[in-house]
C-alpha cells in the first residue's frame, strides 16, 4: 500500500505498510523518520523552517519546528521508541537564480538548515542526506527496512 503525503503535510505507519511517498520537493524539505525494531515509518514534507515567523502558521505540518514535533509524537502512539528514530532528508533545492542575496529568498537552505536543527534537538541522527543544489526530488519510504529512494529528473535516483 501507499501512502501519499502532500505539501505541508505528514504522516506515520507501521509495517505491514508498504511506503510513505512525497512527490516535488523544490525548496520544501521531505524528512524520513524510522525506528526498525518497531517497522514504523513517518514522513513530513515541510515548507517553511519556523512556525514562530509566520501569522499563519495553523498547519503543524507546514514548518520544521511543529512538524517533526507531531511526527514524532505520531510515531511514539504507533510503539516507535524514540531512542532508535534515525533520519534522512532530501530537497531544499534553490529552485530560482536570485540576483539578490537576501537570505529571505534562501527557503531551501533556511528549511535544511532548521530540519537539521530540530533532528539535532531531538537527538535524532541522520543517516542519508540529498539536500540543497537547484533541482526537485521525489521520495519514497519504505516501511519494510526504512530505504529512502529519492527519484530526480536528469539527476538519476539514488537509495540512502
Amino acid at each position: 500500500m501507499t501512502i501519499i503525503v502532500g505539501m505541508a503535510d505528514l504522516k506515520v505507519t507501521k509495517e505491514p505498510s508498504s511506503m510513505l511517498t512525497t512527490l516535488g520537493l523544490g525548496s520544501c524539505v521531505g524528512i524520513a523518520l524510522y525506528d526498525a525494531q518497531s517497522k514504523v515509518a513517518g514522513l513530513a514534507h515541510i515548507m517553511l523552517p519556523d512556525s514562530t515567523q509566520i501569522q499563519n502558521n495553523k498547519n503543524i505540518a507546514k514548518f520544521a519546528d511543529t512538524a517533526l514535533k507531531k511526527m514524532i509524537s505520531d510515531m511514539l502512539l504507533l510503539g516507535a521508541n524514540k531512542s532508535l528514530l534515525k533520519a534522512k532528508i532530501a530537497g531544499g533545492a534553490q529552485m530560482f537564480a536570485f540576483e539578490s542575496l537576501n537570505p529571505g529568498m534562501r527557503i531551501g537552505e533556511r528549511n535544511i538548515e532548521a530540519v537539521r536543527r530540530q533532528l539535532k534537538l531531538y537527538n535524532i541522527p541522520i543517516l542519508g542526506q540529498d539536500v540543497g543544489l537547484n533541482y526537485g526530488r521525489t521520495v519514497e519510504l519504505y516501511v519494510n527496512d526504512g530505504s529512502f529512494l529519492i527519484k530526480t529528473i536528469g539527476h538519476g535516483n539514488k537509495t540512502v
